[in-house]
């Protein structure tokens, strides 16, 4: 739905199964619908549509495109930006590592994210601009050299080189947020500097760069990494990097007491990465756990006095959750964000709800079913804007 100062508002459709076109499509007609009639109003409704590599290939051929932009129009939606992050399953399987593959080192991603920016440019309403988001270039643990890292600013520059193409034949304004996620290649709003200053360095002369390339700013993922929203954000644009989206979700913390740490073993599931990044005061650096199991293991035989004074853990909850039995979420990074936009609301004007982790939720923690959770973060979102005077 479109906000106050151009800005759109959806939920990412990743919450629902959906890896070929049919199951996407699917999910749209028995869930995105019965969400949209309940929030829009009657007015158009934003779509933040997760498409696979599968689905985006099917989608891709000519009948079935025209069939679902007809199906747009007569259900009065639109899409205005994609999820290009996972490529492959999301759901049902494990995921974890596997949704960082292929990376940005491979013709694979560059291929897959060029199709997704050929289909949203037939997708978007005349005069709108869209929005690709996807993986920080790759993951830590993928040994990537000097010859990956090559092969990433290369299909980086390919894929720019791309989206301005496709910008100029259609007319519309086309972007790409890499999108910082604790243990990627790039995790911090320091190291989404540098990676950058890098490309720049091999590409000293692409004065048109953030044109098309930017972050998808997670309030997630940067609120694990213990930033401040309104000071990474502003340090970002300060920097001329787009903010090609906002993603408003929101993460675990908790202060990791015996009792505390108990009952975080509920959220150890097989599925998700939930790395752990431990603060142990500001004068000592953060510990940080590959998954959820590690840190647990490590809350198992380390010294209580060692385990730190608080921990944020990358499991995506409800946005409108409440304080529970000792748990809290990062509410307060998502706010500072909200903070931001309405100082600078011409400086993104995409914001996607993300609670993709729906299935493997513990049931406290469920409102009704899907739908219900999504009109209720729908209900939290806008009236925490509203407040902002984005509404």
């Amino acid at each position: 739905m479109q906000l106050n100062h151009g800005i759109h508002l959806g939920y990412c459709t990743n919450i629902h199964r959906g890896e070929t076109w049919e199951e996407t499509w699917r999910g749209l007609r028995d869930h995105t619908l019965r969400v949209k009639e309940r929030v829009s109003g009657g007015k158009p409704y934003g779509i933040g549509l997760r498409l696979g590599a599968h689905a985006a290939q099917e989608l891709s051929a000519p009948e079935k495109l025209l069939e679902f932009q007809h199906w747009l129009e007569k259900e009065n939606c639109y899409v205005f930006t994609i999820n290009g992050f996972p490529y492959g399953s999301f759901h049902g399987t494990r995921v974890k590592e596997h949704v960082f593959q292929p990376d940005w080192s491979t013709k694979e991603r560059l291929v897959y994210t060029n199709q997704l920016f050929d289909l949203l440019a037939k997708l978007l309403p005349a005069g709108e601009s869209g929005s690709v988001s996807t993986l920080p270039g790759s993951h830590k643990t993928f040994a990537i050299g000097r010859e990956e890292m090559e092969a990433i600013f290369d299909n980086v520059r390919l894929c720019r080189e791309h989206i301005e193409k496709v910008s100029e034949a259609t007319g519309h304004d086309l972007h790409l947020g890499f999108e910082p996620e604790p243990l990627g290649l790039f995790e911090t709003s320091g190291e989404a500097l540098k990676f950058f200053a890098h490309y720049f360095d091999r590409n000293p002369r692409d004065k048109d760069f953030f044109k098309f390339i930017g972050l998808n700013y997670d309030t997630c993922h940067l609120a694990i990494e213990y930033e401040e929203a309104m000071r990474s954000l502003t340090r970002l644009t300060d920097s001329g990097i787009r903010i090609s989206k906002l993603h408003f979700s929101s993460a675990l913390k908790l202060k990791p007491t015996a009792d505390m740490v108990a009952k975080l073993r509920a959220f150890d599931e097989p599925v998700y990465f939930h790395q752990v990044i431990a603060s142990y005061g500001e004068t000592q650096p953060l510990r940080r756990f590959k998954d959820l199991p590690d840190a647990l293991q490590f809350a198992d035989t380390a010294p209580a006095d060692s385990l730190g004074e608080e921990w944020r853990v990358h499991f995506h909850i409800p946005l409108h959750a409440p304080p529970w039995d000792g748990f809290q979420g990062t509410t307060d990074h998502m706010l500072g964000a909200m903070d931001w936009l309405a100082k600078n609301p011409t400086k993104c004007q995409h914001i996607e709800m993300e609670t993709y982790t729906w299935e493997v939720l513990p049931p406290e923690l469920r409102s009704g079913d899907v739908v219900d959770q999504l009109v209720k973060e729908y209900d939290w979102t806008l009236a925490a804007m509203k407040e902002r005077g984005l509404v």
